[in-house]
Formats: structure tokens, C-alpha cells, sequence
């Protein structure tokens, strides 16, 4: 979306950033916001180059809220990466709902620019339920089980430009370019 819009982007790997642990204690804050800016303020500091970074996950209307902004590691398996650790959160995610009618959701995304001077942080969101079975083999995470309200299919379903069109990070980083370009 940034190259689309004709501001140069580099992402990490182009930066000379590699991969590294600490990266994931950063995320401790309470809120998708708050994670999204102490990621982009962090390798703001560390490249000295403006910088956009997100948090996002999903929010189930009958589990309060969860599994939030814990969503990639809200089945506790440190063990697991990759379509083993989605596999464990979706099974989680449906025991947790077993017996209940209201699975409502929406993912949530929380896109952050940091210059060293100015912050800003804007939210995206995009509605829909959760299903008993999964549906598709696009997407990752939740995607097969997340029937999205304005696709009538889950994002699993979907080729990943039409997830574009309706997802939460889309929206988020469409209301930053905003900003960006001001």
C-alpha cells in the first residue's frame, strides 16, 4: 500500500535489522495501539528512518474480547510455529466457543508511524463470526474461520487482493496514509 501510494519503503531485511527474539517482547502492551507504537518507535530509534509498524488480532464478542492482542500466542505453545501454532490457536478458539451461540467477531489492526518526533496510530476493523469448520486455504491464522460480513465467505475463501478490499489492516493502513501524506 505505501509503494502504491509512491512513498519509497524498505522493510528490515532491506534495512540491515535481523530477526531477532527481542522482538516479540515487545509486544507486551495492553492494547493493539499501544504495541503497533512501541514497535514503530523501537525500530524508529533503531534504523533512524521513519517507520510504520502494526499489531493486529482477533476479538470474539462472547469470549470478552479474546484472545485479542495475545491472538498469535494465545494458545501458550512457545513450541509451535507457523500452520502447527495456528492450528493450536484455532482448536483453542473452538473449544472455547463450544456451546455458545453469539460468535460474533472482528479483526483488528492497529498501524503506527513513528519519525522520532511525531507518533500517530490509527485502527482498523472488519466484521464477522466465527464458524464451526474451517472454509479455504487462504489466509493464515484464524482466516479459515472467520466469515467475513461483507464477503459472505471466510478470508480463507478469499484470493488475498479481495481480503485486501475488506480486511482490518487495510483499513488501518489507508487511514495512516492519510496522515502520512499530509
Amino acid at each position: 500500500m505505501l509503494r502504491d501510494a509512491s512513498i519509497d519503503v524498505i522493510d528490515l531485511v532491506e534495512a540491515g535489522i535481523p530477526e531477532s527474539d527481542a522482538e516479540g517482547a515487545l509486544e507486551n502492551e495492553p492494547t493493539f495501539e499501544a504495541n503497533a507504537l512501541v514497535k514503530a518507535r523501537h525500530f524508529q530509534r533503531v534504523t533512524g528512518m521513519p517507520t510504520v509498524a502494526d499489531d493486529s488480532g482477533l476479538e470474539v464478542n462472547a469470549l470478552g474480547g479474546e484472545p485479542g492482542v495475545r491472538s498469535k500466542r494465545w494458545s501458550g505453545r512457545i513450541d509451535l510455529l507457523g500452520q502447527a501454532l495456528d492450528d493450536e490457536n484455532n482448536r483453542v478458539l473452538l473449544r472455547r466457543l463450544e456451546g455458545c451461540e453469539d460468535r460474533a467477531a472482528k479483526y483488528v489492526c492497529a498501524a503506527a508511524y513513528s519519525d522520532g518526533t511525531r507518533h500517530v496510530v490509527e485502527r482498523g476493523e472488519t466484521a464477522g463470526w466465527i464458524t464451526m469448520q474451517p472454509s479455504g486455504t487462504g489466509g493464515f491464522g484464524y482466516d479459515p474461520y472467520f466469515l467475513s460480513a461483507e464477503l459472505g465467505c471466510t478470508f480463507g475463501d478469499v484470493a488475498m487482493d479481495e481480503k485486501a478490499r475488506v480486511s482490518h489492516r487495510a483499513r488501518a493502513f489507508a487511514k495512516l496514509l492519510r496522515y502520512i501524506a499530509e
